[in-house]
């Protein structure tokens, strides 16, 4: 039986072999081993993703390595990180019902998790790149990360359950390393693992590196980061780390999860709207995507809307943790108090959330991971068009974002910085 023999990673070749027994993968699949078709589709940075079809139905088989999948075993990396995977995908489900896939099993020696089979589902990134408006995505999200983000903090655990949870997730160390450094850090010096589009962003990548304003702000976003334990955050919330049809959105990836700022989660993924708001100029050859880049700017707002009604509503229906507590306000008629705080809070979590995602945007066009949106444009100089316009985006965001305060004033930066064509 597979997690009683020492760690071998699976393929194609030897999966039916070593998973014949596997009652979970059997029972969703079918047990005749000889009708099983397995495809190995794992295209992020880390691990190893399989399709495994039966008789009966079909699964995924996801198996971490002990390294990182983009560098080599040069990089190694524990592979206890399917251990937070596992366990942040059953607390989300617990907390964001239906929004992420089911778990089928899980065995911690093998480091392997069997979930759901999520079809006809895309990934989002894909979809966003191919010009897809799909109607659900910005509510879907918003929920999402509302009630995990809120229901996986001291404004409504239980402080010893949630004391515990954040002992359990403290000894994700090595991929809390790997955000720190590649998302704070190396966008803003020659790190070694480093790249962009050259020479065309050489100038603009020097200019960014000497910017000590955007270095030291980029810093405090770390330090907010590192400090900062609010809640259970995915930890790697992007448009590739979610999968769609036109009626349904589900979450996956979160074996970066870690206990920090709320704001995290937000930041990033907005971020990555934005950016695909950036590539659109890439990606016209079939016809102008006008439509598609005010299709973007409106998720944008639509996401955030939907973050701040639920996170709202559960501040005031499910606040039953350390913070705030109702004692304080609402049993002594002191509705206003609570929602003055309730008020503070979304501004906190609006401001960290720009210098965030200004941040995210530098790392994913300056950093060791890209993203496709940009990485697909096979015209470099267009490429890096549209990448420079990010680039001064983000640096806006990180900056200056105690004075921006509205999406929609972030909305119509973005469209600013969009026509300039002198960049």
């Amino acid at each position: 039986m597979i997690g009683k023999s020492p760690f071998e990673a699976l393929s194609v070749e030897t999966l039916a072999g070593r998973l014949r027994a596997n009652g979970a993968l059997c029972s969703q699949i079918g047990k005749d081993t000889s009708r099983w078709k397995v495809r190995e589709v794992g295209d992020g940075n880390l691990n190893l993703v399989f399709i495994v079809e039966g008789a009966e139905g079909a699964a995924v088989v996801k198996q971490a390595l002990p390294y990182v999948r983009l560098v080599g075993d040069s990089w190694p990396l524990p592979l206890k990180r399917s251990f937070f995977e596992y366990h942040a995908l059953t607390r989300q489900q617990a907390r964001a019902p239906d929004s992420v896939p089911d778990i089928y099993h899980f065995d911690e020696g093998q480091a392997l998790i069997i979930m759901e089979y999520l079809s006809p589902h895309i990934i989002l990134r894909r979809a966003l790149i191919e010009g897809r408006q799909l109607p659900n995505i910005a509510k879907d999200i918003g929920l999402f990360m509302a009630r995990t983000l809120f229901r996986g903090s001291d404004l409504h655990m239980a402080t010893k359950d949630r004391k515990a949870d954040l002992a359990l997730f403290a000894d994700n160390v090595e991929l809390c390393d790997i955000t720190e450094n590649l998302v704070f850090s190396d966008p803003y010096f020659d790190a070694k693992m480093n790249r962009h589009t050259s020479p065309q962003l050489d100038g603009i990548v020097a200019e960014l590196r000497a910017d000590r304003d955007l270095k030291v702000e980029a810093q405090r976003m770390k330090h907010h980061f590192a400090a900062n334990a609010e809640t259970l955050l995915h930890g790697d919330l992007h448009s590739g780390s979610i999968m769609v049809t036109d009626t349904e959105t589900r979450m996956i990836d979160p074996e970066f999860a870690f206990y920090g700022p709320i704001a995290f989660d937000v930041g990033m993924l907005l971020a990555n709207f934005w950016m695909a708001f950036f590539s659109q100029r890439g990606h016209e050859q079939n016809g102008k995507r006008d439509a598609m880049r005010a299709y973007l700017l409106d998720v944008t707002v639509d996401t955030w809307s939907a973050f701040r009604a639920e996170f709202s509503h559960l501040w005031r229906t499910e606040r039953t943790g350390i913070l705030y507590q109702k004692s304080l306000f609402e049993d002594q008629g002191d509705r206003l108090g609570a929602e003055q705080a309730l008020d503070h809070m979304l501004h906190s979590i609006w401001t960290d959330l720009l210098g965030f995602a200004g941040v995210e945007v530098h790392r994913r066009i300056l950093g060791l991971a890209h993203n496709a949106d940009f990485e697909t444009i096979a015209d470099q100089d267009l490429r890096a068009r549209c990448e420079a316009k990010a680039l001064k985006f983000g640096r806006h965001l990180a900056v200056n974002r105690r004075q921006i305060h509205s999406i929609d004033e972030v909305n119509q930066l973005a469209a600013l910085i969009e026509r300039e064509s002198r960049i």
